[in-house]
């Protein structure tokens, strides 16, 4: 192992003694207990299996057969969850043939962020990933079963169910995806049409053409944002069937797939090899995520989602330790928005698999790790492919099928993963630089400041955006307006670096998973909600974001600085905030919610 990540593990296994130490202790009581069926009530276990066939409450209660929930996102919604509608009718079949029995637990609600973009809508994004916890954990206090299969896919969908499970450690839990949609118009097609649009050069027809050929059919759209990298990180914790994150959901391949992530479960609820995900989660596999996620140039998102994923098994983990390790991790993939290709080339190229043997082989992600499947973690550096009426995973080779996509540690895109922390007077930040063009690593221009997206929107339709400047855009954060993603800002950016001026945004809330070209430094911590220094910033301060060096200030002097008075968030916004498409009911979580950098938590 190289040193950096060993040191990294060890300091985030210290500061977690206490924490994680809670949290087995808590793990290991619910292990010993009795089986749901034998210790509770006969009216509860009645309850529980009333509307189950006659032979299937036997094998429960008499034959103490295994009994699995399923927590299913599905919803026609989203894409990438429409082909989960069949998925409960084939667990069911396989599990009866293995001599189990499945209930689906529950479902859980799942939103689109591509449907709520720019829209008051998104100011749910964020806190529907506890919404979600919370709708997993209610699923599972049944407390009748012997293991979970979790079926989500998209962006705040995995990590709720990841933290909603992880509340319930003491069950073994296998992770089921259901793949990319095919590829359709490229992602750099579909990006070049916004920002025409963005000019007034194509119209409305025009552009909803291209979008409705980029997303055109089931499976999670194929560019490496938030949905995908989560499938990533999935596969380097070793929760997934080995290889499954991205075959499509119409494959035949897909339901070989999902049938083997019965027989994992099955496998892993058994004493001789019961691997309860609370065991499995331990401070190397957080690492592992961590490091998956800077190799590929993942989602900046997971910058607060996996801070919380990591505290619901008590290990704390912060930007730091992110930092650190993307030191010392090279940047293997490059895939839309880090490249041109999109998930269905990458995965042609070797994909996951590829990526994390060679990670494990250049000493930066810890192998000796539980995971859901035989063989370690090891397992993961395979592909799978149908072998009579089962699977057989095979070796991928040693060089890269598609160097433009993949490559080995020996011969990265970079020395350094793709996500970098910024820190300065203006707080602590973080900055996808594997998307940003070289030339536009350092940005140093005058500020020009918004309280709203809408209003640095106008300013660009306006004419008023056509020079260097840094958009600044606060009162984003979690507590002001649940920190919406801000990716309508991208093409109106975009349009103002492709004519040559230079330009950046400096934000508290986030961009898509999907953004990456204009230098953004978001996150911005503490939020000026709460008093952080993006409220002390004026119209025309100069502000340098240096994504090189890894920092974040306002060139103002420090007699100047000190003397400001912070602004504060509008009350004709706050108004606005709080109110309308379900936000009132989201007022609790506004209040309690912690910062972006502490997983921007509301049940802490």
């Amino acid at each position: 192992m190289k040193p950096a990540v060993v040191e990294v593990t060890e300091r985030i296994r210290a500061r977690s003694a206490a924490t994680s130490g809670e949290y087995l202790a808590r793990v290991e009581a619910a292990i010993d207990r009795p089986r749901g069926a034998d210790r509770m009530g006969c009216a509860n276990v009645a309850h529980a299996f009333a509307a189950l066939p006659g032979h299937a409450k036997l094998r429960i209660v008499a034959e103490r057969a295994p009994n699995l929930a399923v927590v299913t996102a599905y919803n026609d919604m989203l894409s990438a969850h429409q082909p989960y509608e069949g998925f409960p009718a084939l667990i069911r079949d396989e599990a009866a043939k293995l001599g189990a029995t499945v209930q689906v637990a529950g479902g859980v609600p799942a939103m689109c962020d591509g449907v709520t973009q720019g829209l008051p809508g998104m100011e749910l994004s964020l806190f529907s990933r506890d919404t979600i916890a919370m709708g997993t954990a209610i699923a599972l206090t049944h407390d009748v079963f012997d293991g979970a299969l979790l079926l989500g896919v998209c962006d705040k969908i995995v990590p709720s169910l990841l933290i909603g499970a992880l509340h319930f450690g003491h069950l073994p839990c296998v992770f089921v995806p259901a793949g990319p949609m095919s590829t359709g118009l490229s992602n750099t097609d579909k990006s070049k049409v916004r920002e025409q649009f963005a000019q007034g050069l194509v119209g409305r027809e025009e552009l909803l053409q291209a979008e409705s050929a980029a997303y055109h059919g089931a499976g999670t759209c194929t560019f490496y944002g938030t949905a995908n990298s989560n499938q990533m990180l999935l596969e380097a914790m070793g929760l997934h069937v080995p290889g499954a994150a991205f075959v499509h959901p119409h494959a035949q391949l897909r339901e070989a797939l999902t049938r083997e992530a019965v027989r994992t479960l099955l496998g892993i609820t058994q004493p001789a090899g019961f691997t309860p995900i609370g065991r499995l989660v331990d401070e190397r596999v957080i690492v592992n995520a961590m490091v998956a996620l800077l190799a590929t140039g993942g989602s900046t998102n997971h910058l607060i989602h996996w801070v919380a994923v990591a505290r619901a098994a008590g290990i704390l983990i912060d930007w730091t330790d992110f930092a650190d390790l993307s030191h010392a991790t090279p940047l293997l993939a490059r895939v839309y928005p880090n490249g041109v290709a999109d998930v269905n080339q990458f995965q042609a190229a070797g994909g996951p698999g590829f990526v994390i043997r060679e990670l494990i082989d250049v000493g930066v992600m810890h192998a000796d790790v539980a995971t859901v499947a035989p063989g370690g973690l090891r397992a993961y550096g395979k592909v799978p492919a149908q072998h009579g009426a089962g699977l057989q995973w095979r070796e991928l080779p040693d060089t890269p099928i598609d160097a433009s996509i993949v490559r080995t540690a020996a011969a990265p895109f970079g020395p350094e993963g793709g996500l970098k922390l910024l820190t300065g007077n203006l707080g602590r930040a973080v900055i996808k630089v594997s998307a940003v063009p070289d030339d536009r690593h350092v940005v140093e221009a005058p500020a020009l400041v918004f309280d709203t997206q809408e209003q640095l929107l106008a300013a660009f339709k306006a004419g008023a955006l056509e020079r260097d400047f840094v958009a600044v855009l606060r009162f984003q954060g979690p507590a002001a307006c649940g920190m919406p993603e801000l990716h309508k800002l991208t093409p109106a950016l975009g349009v103002l670096q492709g004519r040559g001026f230079k330009v950046a945004l400096v934000t508290d809330g986030r961009m898509s998973g999907a953004s990456g070209k204009v230098p953004a430094a978001i996150h911005v911590s503490p939020e000026a909600m709460h008093g952080g220094p993006l409220g002390k910033l004026r119209d025309g301060d100069l502000v340098r974001l240096d994504a090189t060096a890894g920092t974040l200030a306002a060139l103002v002097d420090a007699p100047t600085w000190a003397a400001r008075v912070q602004a504060e968030l509008p009350a004709a916004q706050a108004a606005v905030n709080g109110h309308g498409l379900g936000r009132e009911l989201f007022a609790g979580m506004r209040r309690n919610v912690l910062g972006a950098e502490q997983g921007a938590c509301s049940w802490l």
